[in-house]
């Protein structure tokens, strides 16, 4: 009764959306006419353009048609607006993949720096094909070019290597990052990777497997966590459920004579958004159809072309991630027996998400480290930095096509990976601000903004949502999608196999509706040739309608009322998709007949060999107290002042830069590399975290002389200055220190570092 009386509240607020009432509650609401619109020379003139708009919007949509085939017949090459040469191809590889690793060539006027690491990007392959990571000049891989980092980006072809499997893509990625590394001996570290939406997890599950290979990791869009979310913020999460589970997937396969079709992973995009899908797209263009078609075209290139899997990649992904959600508490093994264990990452982790996504909601993108870590203190005895930065409003697309996003949130975090790789072990939460002119240091931020890093605990993630009570249910889902897909492999796919040819798989995937639209709008169909002569016509005869047109404000009404129409189907179908869900998964007589009981995922158990080797850590650490030099004993203190505050900003590591260069004789003119400033900082942060007291009780013995000891607290004085005048709890620590450093170093043998 309960699911019955939602949907009929649900159908009433629909209609409310549809049709609203009069203030009285009266009737319907409708708009109050203009007197102007008996104006017979505004109807005219109304009329006129909106003919040659439709003539202008119907070419407009024959190009992107052409285009489209265009791209199939070019065999649908990665849509990178920059220059690019072959560096690894995966087919030639000993187990064969699709996939392939590209240099960008830098364009004219930018340089590249030998000495800075190099970012290599990763696409992901969920539907559409590759490129979305250099679509623009404003992009991932623009903002890294103008930074100076080389650059190479990981893509794949539109039809997958008979047999190949996501192992085999794993391995075929691990070889084009030791030959990025190669091709860069001289780099500050190792390459940057950076795993866009599907590739995130496919970046994570690589990092995981081979962390020797990879440097500071970005996820951009990507999720994690598959059973996270927020009701109806987030139905794509349902979907497996209410459709039983991965057998559709399988059906899919299976029609598709072993490949799967990206098209149908788009379409699941589109509908997420019917008014957008079904009327905003094409009314945007069609109301500034004199400015918009160039963006619009260049869109549709990588938004229409469609990409295959096999079908035992797409199996793979829909039972271990959609679904059963495997990778974040390590239930996934790969075929030589080895657990893929999100822990064993070492290096920095960046998570960029989104509240306006509804694809990959914060949840999914951070939730994961719920899953991994138990607490706070464990995350930072596996020596994790993590660092998440959330948008505010910005959609899925957003995260990876926005220029403004690339400008602002990209390009700081390529800024800020040398600060990033500092940052001792523990969460972070990155936070960009505009730059204040006035504010204290303000000539040590390079650019426009301001960036800081404010220390943050695992409950701050738990804070992001109500409660995960509702993932319980996912659990019985993943068990009623292993029930049906054994049913469906027994049972129905013998029958279907038989009936499948290569023939019939590729007219269905023709006759897909993402497909078929293109070839009816091209030239292909002559109709669309007379489209092509009317619209030159147009074109040399345009009369645009006047902005104040009344007929122009009602097209305009018109249009605000479908697109509202169209969200108040989407409101509720999505609220009776989680109604559904819920009525369905939870109910007790389901759970029995599965023979599961809905229960929150399960807490990864204590890891004895990893706490036998933390025991092993901490004994080491212990015994280097007195180790070291200048850089250990500057490091240290900067760490110990300045843990007051939970804040760390970029003017801070400028200045420390800063002052490192104006004092390079006192480090004998050598540069430590990325891994090793990460070193220094992480091993100075647990001595400090082990035994305060016996920390700062060997600093004499780390800077033996005088002069030692007022450089060094001279340049920790300007890099804590750098943000403004020292708090009384920094004055009172560095007082503290000074007082230490009066004490004479002893006789003991120092063991000084380069």
């Amino acid at each position: 009764m309960d699911f019955f009386r939602t949907s009929a509240e649900l159908w009433q607020n629909w209609m409310q959306n549809i049709w609203p009432r009069s203030q009285d509650g009266v009737g319907i609401r409708w708009p109050v006419p203009d007197a102007r619109l008996a104006d017979w020379g505004a109807a005219w003139e109304y009329w006129v353009d909106a003919w040659q708009r439709t003539i202008l919007f119907g070419d407009v949509m024959r190009q992107r048609g052409n285009a489209f085939l265009e791209h199939e017949e070019r065999g649908k090459p990665p849509l990178l607006v920059f220059e690019h040469e072959m560096v690894v191809d995966g087919r030639t590889l000993e187990r064969p993949v699709n996939y392939f690793l590209v240099r960008i060539i830098p364009p004219p006027g930018t340089t590249t720096d030998r000495r800075k690491r190099p970012f290599v990007v990763f696409d992901p392959r969920a539907g559409h094909g590759p490129g979305i990571g250099g679509f623009k000049v404003d992009s991932e891989i623009g903002v890294a070019l103008r930074a100076g980092h080389p650059c190479y980006f990981v893509g794949f072809r539109a039809e997958p290597e008979p047999g190949q499997t996501l192992e085999d893509i794993a391995h075929a990625e691990a070889h084009f990052l030791k030959a990025v590394a190669e091709r860069h001996p001289e780099a500050d570290g190792r390459p940057c990777i950076v795993g866009n939406c599907q590739a995130g997890w496919a970046v994570m599950m690589l990092s995981a497997a081979a962390p020797e290979l990879v440097g500071p990791i970005l996820l951009a869009g990507a999720p994690l966590s598959y059973w996270s979310g927020k009701g109806q913020q987030n139905p794509m999460r349902y979907s497996g459920g209410l459709l039983g589970g991965s057998w559709l997937a399988s059906l899919a396969g299976d029609l598709g004579n072993g490949r799967f079709d990206g098209a149908h992973i788009v379409a699941n995009f589109e509908n997420l958004n019917p008014a957008n899908t079904l009327w905003t797209k094409q009314y945007n263009l069609y109301s500034k159809i004199d400015t918009e078609a160039p963006r619009y075209l260049e869109f549709e290139r990588w938004w229409g072309g469609f990409f295959l899997m096999n079908e035992e990649e797409m199996r793979f992904i829909v039972d271990n991630l959609f679904i059963g959600n495997k990778l974040a508490g390590g239930g996934i093994v790969t075929s030589a027996g080895k657990r893929i264990d999100l822990r064993n990452i070492k290096s920095p982790i960046v998570v960029f998400a989104s509240w306006g996504d509804n694809i990959t909601p914060p949840q999914q993108a951070l939730n994961w480290i719920l899953d991994c870590y138990a607490t706070d203190r464990e995350l930072i005895a596996r020596e994790q930095t993590i660092v998440y930065l959330l948008h505010q409003d910005i959609g899925h697309l957003g995260i990876f096509v926005s220029g403004k996003v690339a400008q602002r949130e990209h390009a700081e975090m390529v800024q800020g990976l040398d600060l990033i790789e500092t940052l001792p072990p523990g969460l972070w939460e990155m936070l960009i601000e505009d730059k204040h002119p006035d504010a204290p240091g303000s000539e040590l931020i390079p650019g426009r903004y301001l960036v800081h890093f404010e220390r943050r605990r695992l409950d701050d993630i738990r804070s992001l949502e109500d409660t995960r009570q509702d993932e319980e249910l996912f659990a019985v889902v993943a068990r009623a999608s292993e029930i049906n897909e054994g049913l469906y492999r027994t049972f129905v796919s013998p029958l279907i196999k038989p009936w499948i040819s290569e023939a019939t798989a590729e007219a269905g995937r023709r006759l897909h509706p993402n497909r078929l639209q293109h070839h009816l709008w091209s030239d292909r169909n002559p109709w669309m040739q007379a489209v092509a002569r009317l619209a030159e016509q147009v074109r040399a005869q345009r009369r645009p309608v006047s902005p104040d047109n009344p007929f122009l404000a009602l097209e305009r009404q018109v249009s605000d009322q479908i697109e509202r129409a169209l969200d108040g189907y989407r409101d509720a179908r999505d609220r009776t998709s989680e109604a559904l869900f819920e009525a369905i998964y939870g109910s007790p007589w389901v759970q029995a007949w599965l023979g599961l009981r809905a229960q929150a995922p399960e807490v990864r158990g204590r890891d004895d060999v990893y706490e036998t080797l933390v025991a092993q850590k901490i004994a080491t650490l212990r015994s280097r107290f007195g180790e070291g030099g200048l850089r250990e004993a500057g490091v240290r203190i900067l760490l110990y002042a300045g843990a007051d505050e939970g804040t760390v900003d970029t003017r801070g590591f400028k200045m420390l830069t800063r002052v490192r260069e104006e004092h390079a004789e006192l480090f004998a003119g050598r540069r430590l590399s990325g891994a090793e400033r990460r070193t220094l900082f992480r091993d100075q942060f647990f001595m400090l975290l082990l035994d305060e007291k016996q920390a700062l009780a060997s600093l004499p013995k780390l800077l033996p002389t005088q002069a030692e000891r007022e450089a060094v607290m001279d340049m920790v004085r300007k890099v804590l200055s750098a943000t403004g005048e020292l708090s009384p709890a920094r004055k009172d620590r560095l007082a503290r220190v000074e007082s230490i450093l009066m004490e004479p170093a002893g006789a003991e043998s120092r063991g000084r570092q380069a």
